[in-house]
This record gives structure tokens, C-alpha cells and sequence, in this order.
């Protein structure tokens, strides 16, 4: 009994040592494994360089620059927030022949391999300035070439409604926050990817008196959105709607 009782402590002696060892094994082969996966190639150097103010036309298809109304932007606490986050952001309001005007508001990010830029998502950036957000789902928009899938909102304070559609891109593939961006920026990271990208919203006001309690008409959206992509240079267009 003695003899079997001292054999089973000289094997449980054996077997510690090998434990610790195999549990350092791995924890070496896992940090090797996070530094060998760390994505470096930075995609953004390896495109022409995105220039908000110079690549976005002031004026296309009947629109042009409104100086007389800003789009809603955010408090100064996210501001600072999405300065570190972001490249460099536009946000500029255009008018048509018939007095129509949108708001368009881009946010570039040369690094967006994470989900970190939510903070300029309508859906925080309004609610942080006082707005309530109605959400109406996503749904495609049609474009002579592709289909882009957008999410529409509509933010209101006091009298001021303004229905929102956006949407979001990886290089150069457009689709909405989600379960897809994640997969998409999960597909970059594991090839050594750090991918660009950028937010795309797009918002106009709607008269109160005439606001229904259903769903905004987005049509005036579509229209602005086919326009702005069939006037954008060639060689960017993809990476602001996709392909």
C-alpha cells in the first residue's frame, strides 16, 4: 500500500511539471499566434489618397452647395472623439433647381478594423444632441449598376424632423453596421488588412405641418444618392457606394 501510494505521488510529480509546461507552450503559441495575425498592410496606402473636399463635386446633376444650413453635427466631447477616429470628415448641404435641399455628412477612416467609430452612427450622434430617433429598417437603394443597402432613420426635436438614410463602407464594399461589417472586418483582419472606410449620411427636413406619422418619403434621398455616385471620379467611386 506504502509502495503503490509513494508511486502515485513520484507520477503526480511527473505529470505538474509537464502541465505547467504545456500550458506555457500555449500561451507562447498564442501570443506568437496574435502578433503573426496582427494585420499591418495598411490598404489606404495602397490607393489614391481620399481627399473629402477635393473628390466630393460641389456641384452635379442640378445640385449645388447651400451655405445658408449646416448639417447636424456632433457635441464637442464626441467631436473630439471621432477627430482621433477618423481621417478627416465633410458635411455639406446641397440644393436643387426647386429648392430642395440635402445634407450630406461623410466621416473617412483610414483604419477601421474595429467597431470603435460608432460614436458618428445617426443613431448616437442625434440622440447625443437632443434628438429621438425613429428607426425604419434597412433596405436597398437602386443604383445603374448595384444595388446599395442603407438603413433609414428618422430624427426629431421640436419641430424639426429630418429623415436620415446611411450607410457604411469597408475599401470597397458598402453595407450597414451589423453582423456583415463585423464578418467583413473579421475577412480583412485575418489576411493582415488594416481596411479604410468611411460613414455616408444623407438627411433632409420635412415640413411638420405635412409630416404624416408614418414613414418619410426618401425618394428625394435615392435621387441625391444615383446622383452623387454617377458624378464622382471613376476611380473612387466605389469606395463611397460600393461595387
Amino acid at each position: 500500500m506504502a509502495a503503490d501510494a509513494m508511486s502515485k505521488q513520484a507520477e503526480v510529480s511527473r505529470r505538474v511539471p509537464l502541465a505547467v509546461l504545456l500550458a506555457g507552450a500555449l500561451m507562447l503559441a498564442g501570443a506568437g499566434a496574435a502578433v503573426w495575425l496582427k494585420p499591418t498592410r495598411m490598404i489606404a496606402d495602397e490607393k489614391p489618397a481620399i481627399v473629402l473636399n477635393k473628390v466630393v463635386p460641389e456641384s452635379f446633376g442640378g445640385w449645388k452647395i447651400d451655405p445658408s444650413m449646416t448639417p447636424v453635427l456632433p457635441d464637442p466631447t464626441v467631436q473630439n472623439q471621432l477627430d482621433t477616429l477618423y481621417s478627416e470628415t465633410l458635411n455639406r448641404t446641397y440644393v436643387n433647381a426647386q429648392g430642395q435641399r440635402v445634407m450630406l455628412s461623410i466621416a473617412y477612416g483610414r483604419n477601421q478594423n474595429s467597431e470603435s467609430t460608432a460614436a458618428h452612427r445617426p443613431e448616437f450622434c442625434y440622440v447625443a444632441q437632443g434628438f429621438t430617433i425613429k428607426g425604419f429598417g434597412k433596405e436597398p437603394v437602386a443604383l445603374p449598376a448595384h444595388a446599395l443597402n442603407v438603413v433609414r432613420l428618422e430624427a426629431q426635436a421640436d419641430r424639426r424632423i429630418e429623415p436620415i438614410t446611411y450607410w457604411v463602407t469597408l475599401n470597397e464594399t458598402a453595407s450597414t453596421p451589423g453582423l456583415d461589417r463585423k464578418l467583413q472586418q473579421l475577412r480583412y483582419g485575418l489576411q493582415g488588412y488594416i481596411v479604410d472606410g468611411m460613414l455616408m449620411r444623407i438627411s433632409s427636413l420635412a415640413d411638420p405641418s405635412a409630416a404624416l406619422a408614418g414613414r418619410p418619403d426618401y425618394r428625394l434621398h435615392d435621387q441625391f444618392i444615383a446622383d452623387l455616385e454617377k458624378a464622382m471620379p471613376s476611380g473612387f467611386r466605389p469606395r463611397f457606394f460600393g461595387s
